[in-house]
């Protein structure tokens, strides 16, 4: 089972429990015992060959691992494999008859998919920056459409449509018989196990495209709670939470983000025990990740974090993590390293061009240069707080000279702050719903070039409203 990277209305949340976190462990102990098992598997059967008969064969090969260095001519195959199994699954007459081994397995189809996907569009655009090689080059010119972004969207949307998933989601929400509405594919294991998870995978497919709210939009029928079917599997579990929280920051709606990244670290930090298989160095590289996220969604809006958090936010980030809630020039390196660490690999949707290599842009350099102006715009944030927290009323131009800009320069940046300031923070309904509310603790108005402060009571409500539920399971 492989970890690379890291809706539907949720619910009231429910308060966490002993027996839910037994439960959980007991699955994950299962899915240990699962991927022991598969080392008795043979996968060296190519899956690029038709027939039911070796179908078992072709999925373990669809879950297997790709090596970290296989050649260009490797990678190019195995997606005419994938597309030679999918095209089997998807276009037999009647639904394909077998059993899946558990719901592991078609995670872990969907996920080695998406990360090959990923892996190649990463890797061609690199070849294609260096434009150093013309033997992949020329390669890479005969096979335009290898592992391209409608092909593997295609296949991920045809599967959730031949299961039928959506209708049974919604079914079950009702309080329905999930079965009555899956149709004759949806009610075999293979197709809703694969059609659940893609739904997982379009929501990670869209956001390394730099599409963030389709791809919490792909969310709309799968409730966020440790009852769901992804939070049985460890790997779906962090990946789903790992790239909403990050969705969610790309869009500055960082409140929200907190949430999402601070239940699966405390709930991580609760369940460790049970983490010592094979996806643990995984699990910990994108644990890192989600505390490195944290910090700066931490730095941009000031919040009590649970105890757990933290306490390994100093640990792990020490005088780096005050420096980013300080703010100012120095910490703009600060940043820049964490999101690079932190971020997906993005990819671009359309292939790169090789004759004009100068013409390339970086996907990472461009969602980088997204995020630093977002840094630049709030930089000085921290320190114009500092001053305003210590009055009622402020001259402008006193601020300005504090500061040492101009008065009409700080105007801007005051009237530009306060505006984004009021963020959309969810409270029932979809994950893109929400209420607009100031996320600052401090609120101010300028009449002339007086700057009247006041405590924001909205933000006392924010504060108050997250310590209540930082706890419960979304």
């Amino acid at each position: 089972m492989s970890l690379r990277q890291q809706e539907a209305p949720l619910r009231a949340p429910a308060d966490d429990s002993d027996v839910e976190e037994e439960a959980l462990a007991n699955d994950y102990r299962e899915q240990v015992q699962y991927e022991d098992g598969m080392d008795d598997i043979d996968h060296s059967s190519s899956f690029g060959q038709s027939g039911g008969a070796d179908l078992q064969a072709q999925l373990a090969a669809a879950a297997t691992p790709l090596e970290f260095q296989a050649t260009l001519e490797t990678k190019i195959l195995s997606y005419d494999n994938y597309c030679s199994l999918f095209h089997y699954i998807l276009n037999s007459e009647g639904p394909v008859d077998i059993e899946v081994p558990s719901y592991y397995w078609a995670w872990d189809v969907i996920d080695e998919f998406i990360y090959q996907f990923n892996s190649f569009c990463a890797y061609r655009q690199k070849v294609a920056l260096k434009a150093d090689n013309e033997d992949e080059i020329a390669i890479l010119r005969e096979n335009p459409n290898t592992w391209g972004c409608y092909s593997v969207l295609n296949v991920l949307y045809s599967l959730i449509q031949k299961s039928q998933i959506t209708e049974q989601l919604d079914a079950m929400k009702r309080g329905e018989e999930a079965s009555n509405y899956a149709g004759e594919y949806g009610n075999r294991p293979l197709y809703k196990m694969l059609g659940y998870f893609s739904i997982i995978g379009l929501l990670r497919v869209h956001c390394l495209l730099g599409d963030f709210s389709l791809a919490i939009k792909t969310l709309d029928n799968i409730e966020l709670n440790k009852k769901a079917m992804f939070a049985r599997v460890m790997a779906a579990h962090f990946t789903t939470y790992y790239y909403v929280g990050f969705s969610y920051m790309m869009m500055r709606r960082y409140s929200d983000a907190i949430r999402m990244f601070s239940h699966i670290l405390v709930y991580v930090s609760r369940t460790k025990n049970f983490q010592k298989n094979a996806q643990y160095d995984s699990i910990s590289k994108k644990n890192d990740q989600m505390y490195a996220l944290i910090a700066i969604c931490v730095a941009f809006q000031p919040t009590r974090l649970d105890d757990t958090i933290h306490t390994a936010l100093r640990e792990k980030f020490g005088e780096q993590f005050t420096r980013l809630q300080r703010g100012g020039p120095e910490a703009l390196p600060i940043f820049e390293e964490y999101f690079r660490t932190a971020c997906p690999r993005f990819i671009s949707p359309t292939p790169p061009d090789f004759d004009n290599a100068e013409i390339n842009i970086d996907p990472v350099e461009h969602h980088l240069a997204i995020f630093m102006e977002e840094v630049k715009v709030n930089m000085w944030s921290p320190t114009v707080k500092s001053y305003l927290k210590l009055y009622t009323t402020m001259d402008l131009k006193k601020l300005a000279g504090f500061l040492d800009v101009e008065p009409e320069k700080l105007r801007h940046w005051l009237l530009v702050n306060k505006q984004r300031s009021r963020q959309v923070r969810w409270s029932e309904g979809g994950l893109l719903d929400g209420d607009i509310i100031n996320s600052s603790d401090l609120d101010y108005a300028m009449e002339g070039d007086l700057i009247h402060v006041s405590e924001a009571k909205v933000g006392r409500r924010l504060v108050d409203w997250y310590l209540r539920n930082l706890s419960r399971t979304y």
